[in-house]
């Protein structure tokens, strides 16, 4: 067996934006296996040196050279990480030598800057909305619907709310989900609850395979992760949605982010 390619995500803050964009850009190589490690934290020229030993040893091991995403805004620390002669897409300083010969004077390098508490504002709005969906999760608090900014709806272990979560700590938007369940299949038309806030509902749906295996993980050998029941809850809440001309967006092989940003997008579209 083909040994996976090592891989790096090294940040002198939470790595998050390393990890976004080298998964993004692995993703374009479906056939290839690699194998993620997480390097966070790495604030100073020594734990930089100590990252890149993890890379050779890494290296070393899988006989693969590895991938280094790396977000270090420290000039001394990202030479210390090249030092490891792996294959180092240093994102920061190969995006700023680009700018500063545009501005024409060098970047001033702050840790954790994008990330940084400084917006308190926007800090304060992302805490609120995450709250908000933990109190209007799984159909809970419809009281609270004429506050939200979006109300994902779709059948159980659609992906509700993984992505309302997501949307809430990324974007700051209030996001309540609803369960459609067999009782709701009942009746053609939308829940009650829901029909007031016709132009915030978004559908999730997914293939009835991939519902099946998720609810299978969840309650194995069940009537509840029956292919077959699943495809008619599927069926059902799919003719509910596009009879009220709810958008959809199919999450089947879309990550988090993926169906977040279609979901914005749908939702700046009203």
């Amino acid at each position: 067996m083909t040994p996976a390619r090592p891989v790096f995500f090294v940040s002198d803050h939470t790595g998050i934006t390393a990890e976004i964009l080298g998964k993004s850009l692995l993703s374009q190589f479906p056939d290839e296996a690699f194998a993620y490690t997480s390097v966070p934290f790495v604030d100073s020229v020594e734990k930089a040196f100590f990252a890149a030993q993890q890379v050779k040893t890494a290296w070393k091991e899988s006989t693969l050279k590895p991938f280094v995403f790396s977000t270090l805004t420290d000039p001394g620390e990202r030479a210390a990480l090249a030092s490891s002669d792996a294959v180092v897409m240093d994102i920061y300083g190969h995006f700023l030598a680009m700018m500063v010969a545009e501005i024409g004077h060098p970047a001033i390098p702050l840790r954790g800057r994008f990330h940084s508490m400084q917006d308190s504002g926007s800090y304060g709005s992302r805490i609120d909305a995450v709250n908000f969906t933990l109190a209007a999760d799984d159909g809970l608090g419809v009281e609270k619907y004429q506050l939200a900014d979006l109300i994902l709806v779709g059948v159980s272990r659609s992906g509700k709310t993984p992505t309302s979560l997501y949307m809430a700590m990324q974007y700051g938007l209030r996001v309540a989900n609803y369960p459609l369940t067999p009782e709701n299949f009942e009746r053609p038309d939308l829940p009650d609850s829901l029909k007031p806030y016709l132009p915030k509902l978004r559908g999730l749906t997914l293939s009835p395979e991939r519902l099946s295996q998720i609810r299978a993980e969840r309650r194995p050998n069940s009537t509840y992760a029956a292919l077959e029941t699943c495809r008619q809850e599927l069926r059902a809440a799919e003719t509910m949605l596009h009879a009220t001309g709810v958008p959809i967006v199919d999450s089947t092989s879309r990550s988090v982010e993926e169906i977040a940003a279609m979901l914005r997008v749908k939702a700046r579209g009203n």
